[in-house]
């Protein structure tokens, strides 16, 4: 490619307003779910392991207080440093991340205790091992279970909320999206490879796939739009993660008046319904 075909790419690149979404959903600064679990929540006892194989460190469950309101917590951890983030396997889990996640949640199932997941992961780790361990049975058993779960469940998706990896953790009565993150089945990188044989076409394949939070919300993927503040929750994170904290002291008392019947009808019934379409002729 000629320095001029690169720096055209380059310009229609920073010209997009959906990447320019993309690049504020991965701003190095963003909070990670468990930073923000941390600001808004208090007493988190962690629960590790998923009794079968191992303690995935990717993803973090545990019980803890939303105001006098006790909770189970799930969320995924990328890590600080680099370091760090590859422990951690840059956030993406193993099915034994997916299956600590289960087994908290019918923990808290068997206690009446309210499930509320952070979501900021590209998508599931599609490694040789874990697909040996059953990744895809993990996913699909956590989204058979979460539609059935028997008590309120909200998910955030505070980053990037990638395919079946994010979906394993939001089949939720509430899923809430903030402002800046986005929810995608495939990302623009990976889009673009696929139908142009070209990662540079990135910012394409982010217009083409409505990834960002007032596209997912007018398809109906998503419940409510949480707004960060004028700067980014990444720059004023007491403040957006304070206005997070009150939308889900809200949703959680709402949810809390349903019937434990009705709760779990509409739940499937909402997701019955996302992407449902029809045509003429």
């Amino acid at each position: 490619m000629s320095e001029q075909d690169t720096g055209v790419k380059l310009q229609a690149q920073a010209a997009s307003p959906a990447w320019e979404r993309i690049e504020r959903a991965r701003h190095p600064q963003r909070p990670y779910p468990m930073e923000l679990i941390e600001r808004i929540f208090t007493d988190f006892s962690e629960i590790h392991g998923d009794r079968a194989f191992g303690d995935d460190e990717a993803v973090a469950c545990g019980m803890a207080r939303l105001g006098a309101e006790e909770v189970m917590l799930i969320g995924n951890r990328k890590g600080g440093t680099t370091k760090e983030r590859v422990r951690r396997n840059f956030g993406m889990p193993h099915p034994e991340g997916y299956r600590k996640a289960l087994r908290c949640m019918k923990i808290a199932e068997k206690f009446g205790r309210p499930v509320i997941s952070f979501i900021d992961l590209p998508g599931a780790y599609p490694g040789m091992g874990a697909e040996e361990r059953g990744q895809a049975e993990a996913i699909a058993r956590n989204l058979r279970e979460m539609a059935r779960l028997r008590v309120p469940t909200i998910s955030v998706i505070s980053g990037e909320g990638g395919s079946g990896g994010a979906l394993a953790l939001a089949v939720a009565d509430r899923v809430l999206i903030l402002e800046n993150a986005l929810y995608f089945v495939i990302s623009p990188e990976g889009c673009a490879s696929i139908m142009w044989n070209d990662a540079g076409k990135k910012a394409l394949a982010a217009e083409a796939l409505r990834i960002s939070a007032p596209e997912v919300a007018e398809l109906g993927c998503v419940d409510e739009i949480v707004p960060e503040p004028p700067d980014g929750i990444h720059v004023e994170r007491e403040l957006g993660s304070g206005f997070l904290g009150s939308v889900l002291h809200n949703h959680l008392r709402e949810l809390k008046q349903m019937p434990v019947d009705a709760l779990v009808a509409a739940r499937q019934q909402k997701f019955r319904n996302i992407a449902r379409f029809y045509t003429e002729g």
